[in-house]
């Protein structure tokens, strides 16, 4: 009779385990995108107008990615030499105590300091969670906890989007630094991952970030990996972010609001997490799921340049639409997670999303580099085609992870 008790008190576990980690990521997505969609007014509010808010705009967007490079590295090795848990624990004090922080700026230097801290702190969630979930679950099954994970997170841009819409951009910084501290007293009943218990009681060397280079097989994964989810923050970070000078610039008679266009990219995101998620347990595969997402992506990416202008009801449908495509993000951490052995799996798993996020102020810079030569249309075209064309060579030298078991280490 105590076998079917055992087997319940896991099922328990794993499913408090999926869910703190979906809320966590929740959470992190709404803070995350929150400056997205209250750039504009949070600027204006602070004596920024014209063309300037476009330019402390990318600052400030830069100064929030730089700090998630950092944070994905800290954490990183922090979830592998400390645990999981220790990683989301302290990665949301962090975000959460610097978005409350935030509320309170005067000076767009202080706005992008704390920006910078938020980043570090947002760096660690998705990385640590998604690390848990994969050492947790059945390997059979392990893509459907991911994808809740991936999926049920990324509904927090919408949520980001509403409480933008509904109140001040001091208030909404406000809610999530809230949100984030209420969630900290869920994580108490979750348990470490067993897989990394017995990597810590052998002794084996553990978070060396060198291990992801000294040996090639290994480099090349890594930087694989990366490249493949590069597209996902062109559309966000560039298509989306930037919509009303992108849709001015396009043509477009009346203007898209950033919020609004974030709020649709992100209703498709999850949709299109779900999808691919659950297609790829399906069909058994990462790489060809991956593969006919990036199809899509370009598919859309071209509508969004070469069809317009559009109606804003059109050029919204546009963004659920592009949201969807890029929706491979939950297969895109999974197979993060899946490379590399449990010593180093927490600094891959966390550090990858980051270096893809943080690619956004290698995209802008190149945007802006190439603006005062080709306009701003021609410029975001360029950039977007040298990442989508670099994707798919990244994924052709990628190994299929469906099913691996991941309870081995590095050497």
């Amino acid at each position: 009779m105590a076998q079917p008790s055992a087997t319940r008190d896991s099922q328990r576990a794993i499913t408090l385990s999926v869910m703190v980690a979906a809320l966590g990521y929740f959470v992190d997505i709404y803070d995350l995108l929150l400056f997205s969609i209250v750039r504009v007014p949070s600027l204006r509010s602070l004596g920024i107008e014209g063309d300037e808010l476009l330019r402390a705009g990318e600052r400030l967007l830069n100064m929030q990615m730089t700090g998630m490079l950092l944070g994905g590295l800290l954490w990183g090795v922090l979830g592998d030499r400390k645990g999981r848990l220790s990683v989301l624990f302290g990665s949301i004090f962090m975000y959460s105590a610097a978005n409350i922080a935030n509320a309170w700026v005067q000076s767009v230097e202080a706005y992008a300091w704390l920006r910078f801290i938020a980043g570090i702190g947002l760096a660690g969630e998705l990385g640590a969670g998604i690390t848990l979930v994969s050492e947790i679950m059945p390997k059979e099954t392990r893509g459907y906890g991911t994808t809740i994970v991936a999926a049920t997170g990324i509904l927090g841009a919408v949520f980001a989007a509403l409480v933008g819409d509904m109140f001040d951009w001091r208030v909404s910084y406000i809610v999530g630094g809230v949100m984030g501290f209420a969630l900290l007293a869920l994580r108490i009943g979750v348990y470490e991952s067993g897989m990394f218990e017995a990597v810590k009681q052998i002794g084996s060397s553990r978070g060396n970030v060198l291990q992801l280079f000294n040996r090639w097989d290994r480099a090349r994964k890594y930087f694989a990996v990366i490249l493949i989810g590069v597209p996902i923050w062109y559309v966000i970070g560039i298509l989306i972010t930037f919509s009303p000078e992108l849709g001015k610039a396009l043509g477009m008679t009346e203007v898209p609001a950033a919020g609004r266009a974030v709020m649709f990219a992100y209703l498709g995101l999850a949709g299109g997490d779900f999808a691919s998620g659950f297609f790829s347990q399906f069909i058994g595969s990462r790489r060809r799921v991956v593969l006919l997402f990036q199809l899509l992506t370009t598919v859309f990416v071209a509508t969004y340049f070469f069809l317009a202008p559009f109606t804003l009801t059109g050029f919204y449908a546009l963004c659920v639409a592009l949201g969807f495509s890029v929706g491979y993000w939950a297969v895109f951490v999974t197979v993060a997670s899946e490379q590399f052995g449990t010593n180093i799996r927490a600094t891959a798993t966390t550090t990858v999303p980051n270096v893809v996020r943080g690619s956004v102020v290698l995209l802008t810079s190149s945007v802006a580099w190439l603006r005062p030569q080709v306009g701003v249309v021609r410029s975001a075209i360029i950039v977007g085609m040298v990442a989508l064309a670099i994707s798919y060579v990244a994924l052709w030298g990628l190994e299929e992870t469906f099913g691996k078991d991941l309870d081995y280490v590095e050497e």
